[in-house]
């Protein structure tokens, strides 16, 4: 397997653009930071008064790097006419570099979605969308085989978070979705919509969210829809990291981190191999076995933490990695290698 990387300039562009991204967020803010704190973590919002009302929209987990842009909002504010410049040269740049674009249904889409307010209320884009924007977050180029869609655009989230944020997107997925032409298709069992398909076309988007045993769909309130709940995906979505999606100059999305995600492919393949998925479980093989190969050169280190985590997680945990891995020889000896 060759792994080919981006030129320096390309991956300098692609950081500045992301950067760029995160204070245009930040720049949004309005009023006063309040902080909560609930099970340990700070959660950050901005707290703001619309005639005699008192109104809080979230921000994001108070990290060091939130709290340090947000001191700065005012300072932000003011450069946005230069930095707007800014993000559409960087995209420029990029497509210039080779980047992967995203078409443009997809797109609008997550244009959309992120004008709502969907990431920023915890909604992470997972799957062969998510894949493809990790040409940024690992500077590698992909080939247009390993980047062919299934038709399908995944989106998750906790539903923990959901409930717990007290906020909510400005525009429901749902009715996003039934403007770009999708129509809801209802469940069989309870007739509650979890995922749309596209008119026209073979496009479908999905939303799910980690089950703990129970596989069922569950409300996802933050965001105003249902999801499909799965068991093993609180791995893939823990502490997700910010993207740009290359259409226009850019849109900030979530997607998860890459050793997560590589990890998380060997188990969803061995649970899709004798079923009617049995394509898209070569594929999760495939995106498993490049990263992997990927990250133990370049973050081993994050490799063999989520590695370790997986395994220590059950029978049922270290059962699927191993199965897929007995089909991956290449990919089982690299992670033995990890230590």
């Amino acid at each position: 397997m060759t792994i080919r990387s981006h030129s320096r300039a390309a991956q300098v562009a692609y950081q500045d653009l992301l950067r760029l991204h995160l204070d245009e967020s930040a720049s949004a803010l309005i009023g006063s930071i309040e902080q909560r704190t609930r099970n340990g973590r700070i959660y950050l919002y901005d707290k703001f008064r619309i005639g005699t009302e008192m109104k809080s929209r979230y921000l994001g987990e108070g990290t060091p790097e939130l709290v340090a842009r947000l001191e700065r909002a005012a300072a932000l504010k003011a450069g946005a006419e230069e930095r707007r410049a800014t993000m559409a040269r960087l995209a420029r740049v990029l497509r210039a570099e080779g980047f992967t674009g995203t078409d443009r249904e997809t797109g609008s889409l997550l244009l959309a979605f992120a004008r709502a307010g969907v990431f920023r209320l915890g909604g992470t884009l997972v799957g062969t969308a998510a894949y493809a924007l990790y040409q940024g977050e690992l500077g590698v180029r992909f080939d247009a085989e390993e980047l062919a869609q299934t038709g399908d655009i995944d989106f998750a989230s906790f539903e923990r978070l959901s409930v717990a944020l007290g906020d909510r997107v400005e525009e429901e997925p749902g009715d996003i979705l039934q403007a770009l032409k999708f129509d809801p298709v209802p469940g069989l069992a309870d007739r509650q919509v979890w995922k749309w398909r596209q008119s026209r076309g073979q496009a479908m988007v999905e939303f799910l969210t980690p089950a703990f045993g129970d596989e069922r769909v569950k409300p996802l309130p933050a965001l105003g829809i249902s999801a499909q709940a799965l068991n093993y995906l609180n791995f893939l979505i823990a502490e997700p990291i910010p993207a740009v999606a290359l259409y226009r100059s850019g849109v900030l999305v979530q997607i998860p981190r890459p050793e997560r995600f590589a990890i998380h492919k060997l188990i969803v393949a061995d649970r899709r191999r004798d079923g009617p998925d049995r394509a898209k479980a070569r594929k999760d093989r495939g995106q498993a076995a490049f990263l992997t190969e990927l990250l133990a050169a370049d973050r081993p280190d994050d490799l063999a933490d989520a590695y370790r985590d997986a395994l220590g997680r059950g029978p049922r945990w270290r059962q699927r990695i191993e199965a897929s891995l007995s089909r991956m020889p290449a990919t089982a000896e690299i992670l033995r290698d990890l230590g």
